[in-house]
């Protein structure tokens, strides 16, 4: 037996041990008074996930439908209903805002939530455009507004595991981050992916996952090459994306809104890698293997349904102690994101309504 196998062999007589989670329990955070914009499918899971597992709640909802808002109040427990933002924000009493809308619309809906200098949370992709983030951010920062990308992700145990994996060096160097996330949506013009008005695409809704999650381990991604293809209706259907990150290493990505795919995340290193398995942005399992054959595994410490208590978590805790933004997902965060599907979109030839000549 040689050095290397010799030495391979002592390491594996010890067990692999993970670091544990330092993400408080989301029930324990400061309950925030919360008023929902759009009450759709997101909406929805964020309010029924604030009220199960956290001391928040949401206390208005806005929607364009008045009859809507107040069918949806009345199914959550909802104290007010109103069919504008501008109406919520004068009727007061609340601590955050929270924006569900789809992206094409995020800009519009949460200026006003700033310029009333009330904290909001935005749904990813934060906005349609570069541009149109900075403008917020830069509202923000004037008014001295909490604001922040509900990068959900980010904001779960296994993720904060995996910082540590990454931070402790157990790795070794990062050589390749290699993520998918691939839906199957029936080719339909008046569905929202498909939707170039609304910000449809694969890549804003779904393709922002495996980006995000990239751009988390590997810093901004420089050097990018982008192969993909379009729908009828001009938007993306399928994009691959190789790029360089600033702290070394690859990135290989990709999404698709025409199949379903494993939706795993994987980072490897000289020393061994970190496995999230499908789907990689939920509570899923972390699987970290050495080179010397020790592997080890976390699992989501809550109840799987519950995974946006993290972020409504941290965005009480940041607000309540006055803070701008969330470290998790920083605003240089958000603006790198947003500009690497700036570019992935100038490539492909995706422009939404208004951006011509913008």
């Amino acid at each position: 037996m040689n050095t290397i196998e010799e030495s391979r062999a002592d390491a594996a007589q010890s067990p692999l041990a993970l670091p544990t989670t330092t993400v408080p329990d989301p029930a324990a955070a400061p309950g925030l008074r919360w008023g929902v914009v759009s009450p759709g499918h997101i909406g929805d899971q964020f309010t029924a996930t604030a009220h199960r597992a956290t001391s928040s709640r949401v206390v208005s909802v806005v929607s364009r439908s008045q009859q809507r808002a107040e069918e949806f109040a009345a199914t959550h427990g909802i104290e007010q209903a109103f069919d504008s933002v501008g109406a919520m924000l004068a009727a007061g009493g609340l601590d955050a805002v929270y924006i569900a809308s789809p992206h094409a619309q995020h800009h519009q809906l949460a200026r006003p939530v700033l310029e009333a200098g009330v904290p909001v949370l935005v749904e990813k992709a934060f906005t349609l455009n570069t541009p149109q983030a900075r403008d917020l951010l830069d509202l923000a920062r004037e008014r001295g507004v909490f604001a922040m990308e509900t990068m959900w992700a980010r904001f779960l145990p296994q993720y904060d595991v995996l910082r540590q994996v990454l931070d402790s060096g157990m790795l070794g160097d990062i050589i390749e981050v290699a993520a998918d996330h691939g839906q199957s949506f029936p080719a339909d013009p008046t569905h929202r992916m498909y939707a170039p008005e609304l910000g449809g695409g694969a890549l804003l809704d779904l393709g922002v996952y495996p980006i995000s999650f990239a751009q988390m381990v590997l810093g901004d991604l420089s050097h990018l090459a982008v192969r993909g293809s379009l729908t009828d209706t001009g938007v993306d259907a399928y994009f691959g994306l190789l790029a360089t990150g600033a702290d070394g290493g690859r990135a290989r990505l990709s999404s698709t809104l025409l199949a379903r795919t494993p939706t795993e995340a994987v980072v490897s290193g000289t020393q061994g890698s970190a496995r999230l398995s499908g789907a990689f942005f939920a509570p899923s399992t972390l699987t970290v293997t050495l080179l010397d054959g020790r592997t080890a595994s976390v699992e989501h410490p809550g109840a799987p349904g519950d995974g946006m208590a993290y972020e409504i978590a941290e965005a009480a805790r940041r607000i309540t102690a006055g803070e701008l933004e969330s470290p998790l997902m920083s605003w240089e965060d958000t603006l790198s994101v947003m500009g690497t599907m700036d570019a992935v979109r100038s490539e492909l030839g995706v422009v939404y309504p208004g951006e011509e000549g913008a």
